[in-house]
């Protein structure tokens, strides 16, 4: 019998498992298939739990890191709580921090520049190009024209992609795809985007963080427009490290990188551009040209020594015009603008309405945004070309805060800049000839911003129509106001201004007085827009809320009424919510 129960039995090397100097033991086959199911669950849980501690280790230093910028912010940034809301950042914060254990490091990167991105201004932000971080880059550079986004130049592998539109990124829309990046870009207005952030497209890690990829990968599919030609083209990332040789925003040609503008001439506004400023006077125009792009000294010419030889050059040569180009200028050291508007100003000759030219742009910021500033309020300048990428007063001057476990640099703004009373703040300066390039104008060496400069002549013009505006009112001119006003309106020289909103801006600031006079003022303010814009909700809400403000319900509720039965999902909720509190 002992025999029978021997062959019904294996022996079970218990030490293959455990790793445990037992010996050899014999037991039953069936308890043996027990034992190794159990043993098999054992392992298993062990191993999930090694994985589990192993992401936690992972994922805890990040969270760290997380707490730690959170926490900076709070103690010492909390004045850069003006476009978002302290609740709102903390939102994201727990949000991110929930999600750190499931996402790949990129993931929690691009996630944290989200988070620096939210305060909306340009100097807070987290470089993709620092050592801790090393994102690659697809081969192209990609550029905002009139008339759409374009390749504006690719590796020398790609050269039926240069010059060509952008319909779709991995098959999302282009105007879709810029919105999915967008969150990651610290864009103070959509200037600053068009210019300095549309090419976050380029990074692998974003394109996937953001959802445009299911997956981080080294390849992307674009679809292109060329020639009236739709066709995809596929890039492959550079190496980590490798990046696309650029100068103020365009691709510098050379054996391996390929331009889409046409390299037989060179437009004036790009050329020399290893140097900070450069003149030229145009004869035949009777205009001298400057175009600087960085506020700093030159080697060998301080900016105070330019401009002083530069003038003198201008009143000797007689010109007629001196132009001003600050298109590319992404600033420097404010400090030196002061010269600037000093000799500008002891230059009478060309200080007029009609001679002094500035063209700005979507590049021209942070310092440069300080004496463009300083020009519109000290000189008789009008400003031609595009917005700027800066708001008119905005936190600059960062100063580095380092997370401490990843290294990665974070700069954070520290200084306010104030050039423009609060009331006068604005998201950018906007110039009082409108022009902007096409792509094809680009390629073709046109310049569209120095010829609408060069053509101008309008004795009459007013480059800042609302202060004209404000003069005739305030002196008591009433009756040229009235004539004024409808006509400039009407006229296209003026289509820059949005006269609405700009009267309302100024009724309701007469409003926020409180104060009876002005709020009669208002009151006489908001009839006058709406006598010139007879559907404007937002005027017939103001001029409801001052009604309130002297007593007068009835002509309140006629006025909110009339801005609901305008703008009902807009303006009118605001109006309906005054009706209410009557």
């Amino acid at each position: 019998m002992r025999s029978d129960l021997l062959r019904n039995q294996k022996r079970f090397p218990f030490n293959i498992f455990l790793g445990l100097p037992l010996g050899n033991f014999t037991i039953h086959s069936s308890i043996q298939i027990t034992m190794v199911k159990l043993i098999l669950i054992l392992l298993n849980l062990f191993l999930a739990l090694q994985g589990v501690a192993q992401e936690n280790r992972r994922a805890t230093p990040w969270q760290e890191d997380l707490r730690f910028f959170q926490n900076t912010i709070h103690e010492d940034y909390p004045f850069l709580f003006v476009k978002t809301s302290p609740e709102a950042f903390d939102r994201e914060v727990e949000t991110l921090y929930a999600e750190i254990p499931n996402l790949q490091d990129h993931e929690i990167i691009v996630g944290i520049s989200r988070l620096v991105a939210s305060f909306k201004y340009g100097h807070t932000h987290l470089s993709f190009w620092q050592k801790p971080v090393e994102f690659a880059q697809f081969p192209y550079n990609l550029y905002a024209f009139e008339d759409g986004i374009y390749m504006e130049g690719t590796h020398k592998d790609y050269p039926e992609a240069v010059g060509a539109k952008v319909l779709a990124v991995a098959g999302t829309p282009i105007a879709e795809a810029l919105k999915a990046i967008e969150p990651t870009v610290p864009a103070e207005n959509a200037q600053y985007f068009k210019a300095y952030g549309i090419n976050n497209l380029r990074y692998p890690e974003i394109v996937h963080a953001q959802h445009l990829t299911q997956s981080l990968q080294d390849t992307v599919t674009l679809k292109l427009e060329k020639n009236g030609r739709v066709f995809n083209q596929t890039f492959t990332a550079l190496p980590k490290g490798k990046s696309i040789p650029t100068e103020r925003g365009f691709v510098t040609p050379d054996t391996s990188w390929l331009s889409a503008r046409d390299q037989e001439t060179t437009p004036l506004y790009l050329q020399h551009l290893d140097k900070v400023y450069f003149e030229e006077f145009l004869t035949e125009e009777q205009a001298m040209y400057v175009r600087h792009s960085r506020i700093q000294d030159e080697p060998g010419e301080s900016t105070k020594d330019f401009y002083a030889r530069v003038l003198e050059e201008v009143v000797a040569k007689d010109a007629q015009k001196l132009i001003i180009d600050l298109r590319l200028n992404g600033g420097g050291n404010n400090y030196l603008n002061k010269d600037i508007i000093k000799e500008l100003l002891q230059t009478e000759h060309i200080n007029q309405i009609g001679k002094l030219f500035v063209i700005i742009g979507k590049r021209t910021f942070s310092a440069c945004q300080n004496l463009v500033n300083e020009l519109d309020n000290y000189t008789n300048v009008i400003f031609v070309g595009e917005p700027t990428a800066e708001n008119l007063n905005f936190w600059g001057d960062n100063r580095p805060v380092t997370l401490p476990n990843s290294g990665i640099e974070i700069a954070v703004s520290y200084l306010w800049w104030q050039d423009k009373p609060a009331l006068e703040n604005a998201e950018w300066m906007a110039p009082s000839l409108p022009v902007a390039m096409t792509f094809e104008e680009y390629r073709t060496n046109q310049d569209p911003v120095l010829e609408a400069a060069l053509a101008f002549d309008e004795p009459d013009f007013k480059p800042r129509p609302m202060d004209y505006v404000k003069e005739l009112y305030f002196s008591g001119q009433a009756h040229k106001l009235a004539e004024e006003l409808p006509r400039m309106i009407q006229d296209p020289l003026y289509a820059f201004c949005d006269f609405e909103n700009e009267l309302i801006k100024q009724g309701n600031l007469l409003l926020q007085s409180g104060r009876g006079p002005q709020v009669q003022a208002a009151i006489q303010v908001f009839a006058t827009v709406l006598n010139l814009f007879p559907d404007s909700a937002n005027a017939y809400k103001h001029l409801g809320e001052s009604y309130i403000a002297t007593g007068n319900t009835q002509k309140a509720k006629e006025a909110l009424h009339k801005a609901i039965t305008l703008d009902p999902d807009g303006v009118g909720v605001a109006a309906q919510e005054l009706l209410t509190e009557i």
